[in-house]
């Protein structure tokens, strides 16, 4: 009956190493990050260590976790599909290109969002007033180009820049750059623009000339979700323990910066080894109303809803939550 068994699995493609370890939670994690305050409850996990004290609290003792940067959500996606990544975060736009794209084998869903933040276009020519005064001399840097929550926050303001069909126009001045580079580039004239997020578009805004062309809040017509985490179904299904660990463990990271946002932006300089700025310009910052750290999916549906017009994926979910796992279906998302 044994050997049966085990051809039968064998014939399924399960392997028996699948089989051995059907019901056994992984004990060791990769998480994923990009750069930037945004993924401050990233930060604060792994340095207080949230997620190991959320598993070991549900069982799971002695988990271990790699924490690595990525430059883009496109890349973590790769990442995630390979198996070396079981977390990754990033813009709203790579992780619905993601959840389009393997409906049915991987279906990659959304774990929860990290924020809602505005996202500045900000440009050293001073000529440059509004995106319909770029030429083709004009170099925009942004995370990943087509792909990135900033590319495609570009096309919809290019779509009502310009007109219908007309949302691809500024894609050829675009160039995939990481927010620090993009910044250092800026300063130095290497390129004429760069659509970051916090901190660095704020920074920016210090240098002598630069300025704001475009806010992601008017293109959207007001807040909205900018980073998400993601994961697959498959981790989420076989490790229920773990995937519940860090959703308490996001949870427990956002409300310890909500209560303390001065112990929050003395943790980002400490941690990203930030020399220039002062907790003092960190704290005004995130004391911005505009800036929240929360885990409810805010407005994702308005990217969605074009990223279908214009091709980018080619079906539409019937809600939020469809590209989301249950634990935040309570929330007021949109």
């Amino acid at each position: 009956m044994k050997r049966r068994l085990v051809a039968a699995a064998l014939s399924a493609g399960l392997g028996l190493g699948a089989v051995a370890v059907a019901h056994a939670e992984v004990n060791h994690i990769s998480v994923a990050r990009e750069y930037g305050i945004s993924y401050l409850p990233l930060m604060v996990m792994q340095d207080h260590q949230l997620i190991q004290k959320q598993a070991a609290a549900r069982g799971i003792k002695d988990l271990k976790i790699d924490w690595v940067k990525f430059a883009g959500g496109n890349v973590m996606n790769e990442a995630l599909l390979s198996g070396s990544l079981q977390f990754a975060s990033g813009g709203v736009a790579p992780m619905v290109i993601a959840w389009a794209r393997t409906r049915g084998n991987y279906d990659i869903k959304g774990v929860a969002a990290l924020n809602s933040m505005p996202l500045l276009l900000n440009t050293n020519d001073p000529k440059v007033k509004t995106i319909k005064d770029f030429t083709a001399k004009d170099k925009i840097g942004l995370p990943a180009v087509k792909v990135s929550i900033q590319a495609v926050t570009l096309e919809m303001a290019a779509e009502k820049a310009f007109g219908p069909g007309q949302e691809h126009k500024l894609d050829p001045l675009t160039v995939s750059m990481s927010h620090p580079d993009a910044m250092a580039a800026l300063a130095s004239h290497a390129i004429s623009a760069h659509f970051g997020a916090p901190p660095f578009e704020y920074q920016e805004l210090s240098m002598p000339g630069v300025h704001t062309v475009l806010d992601s809040y008017d293109v959207l017509g007001g807040p909205a979700t900018f980073n998400v985490v993601w994961t697959t179904s498959s981790f989420y299904k076989h490790n229920p323990k773990v995937y519940a660990a860090f959703v308490a463990a996001l949870h427990e990271a956002i409300e310890q910066i909500n209560h303390d946002k001065r112990a929050a932006a003395e943790e980002y300089l400490k941690d990203t080894h930030d020399k220039k700025d002062s907790v003092d310009f960190i704290l005004k910052m995130m004391d911005n109303p505009q800036l929240v750290y929360t885990m409810t999916p805010q407005h994702v549906m308005k990217y969605v809803r074009f990223m279908h017009k214009v091709g980018t994926i080619k079906v539409v979910p019937a809600s939020w939550k469809d590209m989301f796992f249950p634990n935040v279906d309570n929330l007021a998302g949109s």
